[in-house]
């Protein structure tokens, strides 16, 4: 029986009940996600916000059975295209708007001469806000990239991976040819620099005074 998070901290005890168990069922953890009732203060201390690209901050290390993590997006910033090696990948907007883009795997006949590549194909879009705050993808359904199009508003998510992975795949769009990255905590002391890339959707003028201001007006709301 899934009962409403009261709070951040409730979530997160909530799902460490749930991956007690041997078996869990991922539509119920998909269920307590949404059932959050979002609030800046609970998780104000996860957020870390980068000028040029989005950073991953972990909550909960699940006793190595998941990740728990906040991600922070500047405007105009979006992921690379990316698989998750065989994890479970739930996602929930927890304030702004996201667009999760889905695409197929590349065909690949183990050719890398550009005559023999093609353009990654789409599947399909979702919008992530607060009508629609929660998405899933795994390996089977396909791959995706996650973006953030306001060129003014921010945006924060929480994402739940099963079992927690520490590299992934990225693709180029278009060519479908893939490289190997590791994956880093920003949150982490004396991290080692990030391996994965992010891709700037346009330039944006004043970028970094206009995110600073965002960072000072959201530390100071909450």
């Amino acid at each position: 029986m899934i009962s409403h998070p009261k709070s951040f901290e409730d979530l997160i005890r909530q799902l460490r009940e749930m991956f007690n168990s041997e078996e869990v069922d991922i539509e119920q953890v998909k269920s307590l996600m949404a059932s959050y009732q979002t609030n800046p203060s609970d998780w104000a201390k996860f957020v870390h916000f980068d000028k040029f690209r989005y950073t991953r901050n972990l909550v909960d290390a699940g006793n190595g059975k998941y990740n728990l993590m906040i991600l922070c997006w500047p405007q105009k910033i979006q992921s690379q295209i990316h698989d998750h090696s065989d994890a479970h990948c739930i996602m929930r907007s927890l304030s702004g708007t996201l667009y999760e883009v889905r695409f197929r795997w590349p065909e690949s006949n183990g050719s890398t001469r550009l005559d023999d590549l093609s353009r990654m194909e789409k599947i399909d879009e979702t919008k992530l806000d607060s009508e629609n705050p929660v998405a899933y993808i795994n390996d089977s359904i396909g791959l995706h990239r996650v973006e953030n199009r306001d060129p003014v508003q921010y945006a924060v998510t929480l994402h739940l991976y099963c079992p927690p992975f520490t590299q992934c795949n990225t693709f180029d769009e278009e060519t479908g040819l893939n490289e190997t990255v590791r994956m880093t905590f920003d949150n982490e002391p004396k991290k080692a620099m990030p391996t994965y890339t992010v891709r700037k959707m346009s330039s944006v003028t004043n970028m970094v005074g206009e995110i600073t201001k965002e960072m000072l007006l959201f530390e100071q709301s909450v």
